[in-house]
């Protein structure tokens, strides 16, 4: 009788004997899977023969060699392949948590680097039951498979599926060392034409929009510098190479410690929902989850943004 999973009502096969399939494809022989699970070669092939019956379909043929996957088993092998992966990580962070509550976060990297990095130690301090993995990168990963609580992520906020919490108060602006200023005359915004523009890639914001919004023509201005990260821009800026229109938020630390000052005042800054707080719904009624956002929000509400 063909067994169903009650929440589905799709058909289950035995996973003792998905093993066998799985072994028995990687070794391309019964007798070394057999060798693998430490069982007869017979109970193996009772096993296969158990899953193709459930199937019904043949999964392997005999070669000269022993066994080898037919197109059915090939395409089988790589679905239930990449199932039991995801079950495997997801009872291995049920297993941690019952110990350890492990909070890992995935965020933009600009942001993880020149923002999170620099306050994590805040949190631990707070919470230091809590075990915190951070990895950062531009994908959007997916919170099962790439076993993640929280995504911050970068751009515009396209998520319908998922509950979301954008950084308010950010704004784009221009941002200049104080050792290229004091050698450079700028009072308007098209005194920047005569200046060393750094452009970033990664903002939402650019340069042409900034110019079109302040009615400055720039005839097609160009760069002397582009960069496809934040951190890189907001460094050759630190370094004297130039002007850059950045994120306030991402150069808070940077303008707190001189490194860095605005080249006008807030009326030429431009408001910016860039960076967005991303989680499965109903993830932020988990007491981790939960801690990390209230602390992440006390921080933002105290923050100045640099202007």
């Amino acid at each position: 009788m063909t067994r169903r999973d009650n929440n589905n009502n799709l058909p289950l096969p035995s996973l003792r004997n998905i093993q066998a399939f799985i072994e028995v494809a990687n070794a391309g022989s019964i007798h070394l899977a057999a060798e693998i699970l430490n069982i007869t070669a017979s109970a193996v092939s009772h096993q296969i023969a158990a899953l193709e019956s459930f199937i019904g379909k043949k999964l392997f043929v005999r070669s000269g060699k022993g066994v080898i996957l037919t197109s059915i088993g090939q395409q089988y092998l790589k679905d239930v392949s990449g199932a039991l992966s995801i079950i495997g990580r997801a009872t291995d962070q049920a297993i941690n948590d019952i110990h350890h509550e492990h909070l890992r976060i995935h965020s933009a990297p600009s942001f993880g680097l020149l923002w999170l990095m620099i306050r994590l130690d805040k949190f631990r301090q707070r919470h230091p039951e809590l075990q915190l993995s951070l990895s950062c990168s531009y994908e959007n990963l997916q919170f099962a498979r790439d076993n993640i609580d929280i995504d911050i992520r970068h751009g515009f906020s396209e998520w319908p599926t998922l509950s979301v919490r954008t950084v308010k108060h950010e704004r784009v602006m221009v941002l200049a060392a104080p050792e290229y200023l004091a050698s450079h005359a700028i009072h308007e915004p098209a005194s920047l034409l005569d200046c060393d523009l750094i452009h970033s890639n990664s903002t939402l914001i650019n340069w042409n929009h900034w110019f079109a919004f302040h009615d400055v023509e720039n005839h097609g201005k160009s760069f002397i510098f582009s960069f496809d990260r934040s951190y890189m821009s907001l460094e050759a800026a630190r370094m004297g190479m130039g002007v850059i229109l950045e994120s306030s938020l991402l150069a808070a630390d940077y303008i707190r410690r001189g490194l860095l000052v605005p080249v006008f005042d807030g009326a030429f800054s431009m408001p910016l929902n860039a960076h967005h707080f991303v989680f499965p719904h109903g993830a932020d009624k988990k007491e981790k989850v939960a801690l990390f956002l209230a602390w992440i929000g006390t921080e933002l509400q105290n923050e100045d943004f640099g202007v």
